[in-house]
């Protein structure tokens, strides 16, 4: 039985995507084989001895020690595109509260006082004017990050008769067969913020991310455009965008991330981080972090990992080994050379490696011996080895 400990309130569509004859899953377990959370902070302290996995039902893993796990071999995994509509949506969302004066009118409405609907009448007519927007259509958005979210973003503004531009320098194959067509890509993140009448940013929050949007790139933005953040917080110099509104250099800033840098500033929309808050959202990633949970336990797969390298082997005959290493020279000709001196023949196996991990699959003829195992244990560089089905 594989024990797999839960923190947060995980959907119950995916706990039931756990096996119930080889999984016990619960959030008082001790010596738990995998970890399955959201947005509970996990640092390397909270990590048992005997955890292999750990996943977090959403895409970002800004709350997990993820430099900790890889010192110790435990794949992280995530579930990116999990929650795209529904950031997406919100997205759209954002569009029109910042284009039709929509927080504005709703709020001046609820304060009317009327004694008969005639009166009301002529208050709202009168009351209109003031609340006169512009329309999305002809206008220009610019996506920063084109991946899940960016790519369904880009079709429904190009729905909503938009013209889209794009900038992604890490943009990956699998993405760019999703883009459409009609998406025009720009050279450079300046590029697409001096022609944007609407800029949305849909990034990981890496060093390299990390205040990408400051004063020098909102210099260059149109007066009358519009900066939106439902990616992370700390992308964007919040106090650089409040300095903009305030001067008039930016029209409106809709973020789903309060900051007090951006309390009472004119211009700022602030949502209560709403982007993955659906129940459908929910239900999706909890679904998609048990899969990615059941199929490293079962079979040793990796999919959607944010420290090691996705491997898939289909499973096969015999017993399959799963070991993980330094990325160095020689070490899987150290552990077959193991697996020779006891006689095991390899049926197949698969390798890769990322930044400073290797992962590696191998199906025997036959299980290891307990002395194999420590032999391989033992290597120089070898992080961990366990037999996935004995």
């Amino acid at each position: 039985m594989f024990r797999i400990r839960t923190y947060n309130q995980i959907a119950l569509r995916g706990l039931e995507r756990f096996p119930r004859d080889r999984f016990e899953v619960a959030s008082e377990l001790s010596e738990p084989d995998a970890l399955l959370l959201r947005s509970h902070p996990l640092g390397g302290a909270d990590i048992p001895p005997t955890v292999k996995a750990v996943a977090r039902a959403g895409a970002g893993v800004n709350n997990i020690d993820v430099a900790h796990c890889s010192a110790r071999g435990i794949p992280v995994f995530n579930t990116p595109g999990a929650n795209a509509n529904a950031v997406k949506e919100l997205v759209v969302a954002g569009l029109l509260l910042a284009s039709r004066h929509l927080r504005e009118g709703l709020d001046w409405v609820a304060g009317l006082r009327a004694d008969s609907e005639a009166d009301l009448h002529r208050q709202v007519e009168e009351g209109k004017k003031h609340f006169q927007g512009r329309e999305l259509r002809g206008r220009t958005l610019g996506v920063v990050g084109l991946g899940a979210i960016g790519s369904r973003l880009a079709h429904t503004a190009l729905s909503l008769d938009m013209n889209v531009i794009g900038y992604d320098p890490a943009l990956s194959v699998d993405a760019a067969w999703r883009l459409p067509s009609q998406v025009a890509p720009m050279a450079s993140l300046e590029a697409l913020l001096a022609r944007a009448d609407y800029v949305t940013l849909h990034l990981p929050l890496l060093d390299a991310t990390r205040n990408l949007i400051g004063a020098a790139q909102l210099a260059p933005m149109k007066e009358d455009a519009v900066l939106l953040n439902f990616a992370r917080q700390g992308i964007v110099d919040d106090a650089a965008v409040a300095e903009a509104l305030r001067a008039g250099k930016l029209r409106g800033f809709v973020t789903d991330f309060p900051s007090l840098a951006l309390t009472g500033v004119p211009g700022v929309l602030a949502l209560p981080h709403l982007g993955a808050s659906t129940g459908e959202s929910e239900e999706n990633c909890a679904v998609m972090a048990a899969e990615a949970l059941t199929d490293f336990l079962e079979n040793g797969n990796i999919r959607h990992s944010v420290n090691f390298p996705d491997l898939i082997l289909e499973p096969g005959p015999g017993v399959r080994l799963a070991v993980t290493n330094r990325n160095i020279p020689k070490m899987l000709g150290q552990v077959l050379s193991v697996l020779a001196d006891a006689d095991i023949n390899v049926i197949d196996m698969l390798n890769k490696s990322r930044d400073e991990l290797a992962y590696n699959l191998l199906d025997l003829e036959e299980e290891p011996t307990e002395a194999a195992m420590a032999r391989i244990r033992a290597l120089e560089g070898v992080v961990n080895a366990r037999l996935v089905r004995p």
